[in-house]
C-alpha cells in the first residue's frame, strides 16, 4: 500500500487524511508519485515543461490522495489566484445559463474557481462595481456574457484591466470575442422553409437590442430578399413563450401565413400553442422553426425543428481563450466563431396547397 494512503475511501466532498491524521499536504503527493515537489508544483501551475506521463502520476497521486491545493499555496507559487471573472446578464435564460455551466466545468477541469457575477442591469455604473468586485477579489481574468448592445459601451467604459475575453458583443477594440454564427442559423432556418415551398416566412425577433437577436432578424431579412420572396411585417417578442403565445395568435388569424420562424425555442413554443387553440395544424397548416434547440424541444408536439447552438463549445472556447489570453499566447488557435445546425424535426413541413 502506497505511504500515507487510506484503506478506504475518502468521505465525499472530503480530503484522505494520512497516518498521522492530518490532511495530505504536496509531500504527500510527491512522494507517492515518485517526484520533487517542486515537479508537483509545476504540474498544479499548468507548466508546459512537465513531461505528461509525469503529470498524469503526479494527477493520478493527487487522486488516490484525495489532495486539493490551497489557493493560497498556488497564488504564492505562481503569482496568479487561480480565480477567473464571470459577467453575466438575463442568467436565467437557457443560453447564458448554459454557458455558465460549461465556463465553471471547463474551469476545474483546469484547476481554476469562477466568481460569477449576474446583472439584471447593464448600465455602466452597475458593470463597474461589478469589474471592481472582480478586481478585489484578485481575478487573473473576466469573462464578459455580453448579448444586448448596452453591455457593449458599458464595458467599454469600465475599463477593464487586465485579460478579458467577451461574448456575443464585439466591443471593436481588438478585444478576444467569441460568438455563435447567428447569421447562418437565421438563413439555414429561413431557407429550409422556402425550399419546403413556402412562399414567405413570418419571423417572430427577440427584444430589439440584444445582439443575436437584432442578427437574426437582419439574416431572415437578407434571405428572403436574395430569394425574390416578400418580407413580412416584423413580429417582435421578449424571448419569453408568453410573448410567443400572444404573437402566434395574431398570426394564427392570418391565413396566409405558412410558415414561421422564431428567434428561440420559448417564443416558438408559446407559437405552437397558439396555433393549436386556433385549429391551424402543425406542420399541416403552418410550419415552425425555433432556434436554439433546448433540451425539451425533441419533445414537443410536434416535436420542434430548431437551429442548434452548441452553448457548451461557447464556453469552452471562452475559456480556453481567456487562459490563453493570460498565458501570453499570441496564437491561442481558438475559432472565434462557433458554427450552428438545423436541426430538422416534424414541426416543419411542404406549404398548404391553396
Amino acid at each position: 500500500m502506497p505511504p500515507h494512503a487510506t484503506d478506504g475511501p475518502a468521505p465525499k466532498g472530503r480530503s484522505r487524511r494520512n497516518f498521522a491524521g492530518t490532511r495530505p499536504v504536496m509531500e504527500d503527493v510527491a512522494r507517492l508519485a515518485g517526484v520533487s515537489k517542486q515537479t508537483v508544483s509545476r504540474v498544479l501551475n499548468d507548466n508546459p515543461a512537465v513531461r505528461p506521463e509525469t503529470r498524469t502520476a503526479v494527477l493520478d497521486a493527487m487522486s488516490a490522495l484525495g489532495y486539493r491545493p490551497s489557493r493560497s499555496a498556488r497564488s504564492l507559487a505562481s503569482g496568479r489566484t487561480r480565480m477567473l471573472g464571470v459577467i453575466s446578464f438575463d442568467a436565467a435564460r437557457y443560453g447564458p445559463a448554459s454557458i455558465l455551466t460549461a465556463i465553471n466545468k471547463a474551469a476545474q477541469e483546469r484547476g481554476y474557481l469562477v466568481s460569477a457575477i449576474a446583472l439584471d442591469t447593464a448600465d455602466p455604473a452597475t458593470v463597474v462595481r461589478a469589474v471592481d468586485r472582480l478586481s478585489a477579489e484578485g481575478a487573473d481574468g473576466v469573462i464578459a456574457i455580453a448579448p444586448q448592445d448596452g453591455v457593449r459601451q458599458a464595458l467599454l467604459e469600465a475599463r477593464i484591466d487586465g485579460p478579458l475575453v467577451v461574448l456575443e458583443n464585439d466591443l471593436g477594440d481588438g478585444t478576444p470575442l467569441i460568438t455563435a454564427d447567428s447569421h447562418a442559423g437565421a438563413r439555414a432556418a429561413t431557407e429550409h422553409l422556402l425550399r419546403l415551398g413556402h412562399t414567405t416566412v413570418w419571423h417572430i425577433a427577440g427584444p430589439r437590442g440584444w445582439t443575436s437577436a437584432d442578427r437574426r432578424a437582419a439574416s431572415w431579412r437578407t434571405t428572403l430578399e436574395t430569394a425574390g420572396a416578400e418580407v413580412p411585417e416584423l413580429h417582435v417578442g421578449d424571448w419569453s413563450a408568453d410573448s410567443g403565445y400572444d404573437l402566434g395568435r395574431r398570426l394564427a388569424e392570418r391565413p396566409d401565413v405558412t410558415a414561421v420562424f422564431a428567434s428561440n425555442d420559448q417564443m416558438a413554443l408559446g407559437a405552437l400553442r397558439a396555433f393549436h387553440e386556433a385549429g391551424r395544424r402543425v406542420p399541416d397548416d403552418v410550419s415552425v422553426v425555433g432556434y436554439d434547440d433546448i433540451p425539451e424541444a425533441a419533445h414537443l408536439l410536434p416535436p420542434l425543428t430548431t437551429v442548434r447552438t452548441d452553448f457548451t463549445e461557447i464556453g469552452t472556447r471562452s475559456l480556453r481563450l481567456l487562459l490563453a489570453h493570460i498565458d501570453g499566447l499570441t496564437e491561442p488557435g481558438v475559432e472565434p466563431v462557433v458554427p450552428v445546425q438545423l436541426i430538422v424535426r416534424r414541426s416543419t413541413g411542404p406549404a398548404p396547397r391553396r
